[in-house]
């Protein structure tokens, strides 16, 4: 990992590198709308260049599929690896993966992607790459032992915070308003100098939020959320523990909403404005 650009490819095979672009003009010549993300995205806007298995690539769901078919017909093997977030397009030992939503279904590939996505040259094409704003409310929620994405968070704050839309990085968050103040408060202690790339009025409506919280008190309901930011990590509190699960709730509170038209009482609870 460093500033060094070669350092992305710098150890992997030239037929490796020729999949990811061959992958990626068969997809634009095909018309396949996608946002390029994972390491490619994250250089984009931080500068900081890292050796990469694969090539994320962002489309939306209904999208997905297609993209599957069209790199089928070019020999490829394809997976639908996990109907909530990921498909997958193997060219013998490399491959590709199609990210339609965080692996906890939360966020979901929509039209903003593409809307607040900058423009790139990626292996020859003119590509979308997908908003940093995007970019951490999806890698916010990867807290697993082996896996955790807050330096990607930091750094994407530290570099991009100045532009970001935070109105509308706030409104990703929503419900989840509680997961952006855990990166936040990490990336107050990481760059104490540099804490005014976050604006003061999203730390001021999150403590806000959690001073509201601390006199509400308990919820009645002995819920665990864990397991929306680790698939692994709090299976003992669910099975064991007597908690419920609060990866299912949330889903069916999500549908509901999503029924209704309207938000849920959690959310309307916590406010989105500033």
């Amino acid at each position: 990992m460093g500033t060094d650009a070669t350092l992305a490819e710098r150890d992997r095979a030239p037929d490796e590198i020729n999949a990811r672009a061959r992958a990626i003009g068969l997809l634009v010549d095909a018309g396949v709308p996608f946002v390029v993300g994972g390491a490619y995205a994250y250089a984009t806007y931080t500068g900081i260049y890292r050796d990469t298995k694969d090539l994320d690539l962002f489309p939306r769901k209904r999208d997905a599929l297609r993209a599957l078919e069209v790199l089928e017909a070019d020999g490829w093997r394809t997976e639908r690896a996990d109907e909530v977030w990921i498909y997958k397009a193997y060219k013998g030992d490399y491959f590709v993966d199609f990210i339609f939503s965080s692996g906890n279904g939360v966020a979901v590939v929509d039209d903003e992607w593409f809307s607040h996505a900058k423009t790139c040259a990626i292996f020859g094409h003119e590509c979308l790459v997908a908003p940093a704003e995007e970019m951490i409310w999806s890698k916010a929620f990867v807290n697993e032992r082996e896996r955790y994405d807050g330096s990607d968070v930091n750094h994407l704050i530290l570099k991009a915070g100045r532009s970001m839309d935070w109105e509308r990085l706030m409104r990703r968050f929503d419900r989840y308003w509680e997961v952006l103040l855990s990166h936040l408060m990490m990336y107050r202690f990481a760059y104490p100098s540099e804490r005014d790339m976050v604006p003061d009025w999203v730390m001021a409506e999150l403590m806000s939020r959690t001073l509201h919280t601390i006199r509400e008190g308990c919820w009645e309901d002995k819920l665990c959320r864990g397991n929306l930011i680790s698939r692994v990590n709090y299976h003992v509190d669910i099975h064991h523990w007597g908690f419920r699960d609060g990866r299912a709730w949330d889903e069916n509170e999500r549908q509901q909403g999503d029924e209704r038209g309207t938000r849920s009482e959690l959310e309307n609870s916590v406010g989105g404005s500033r």
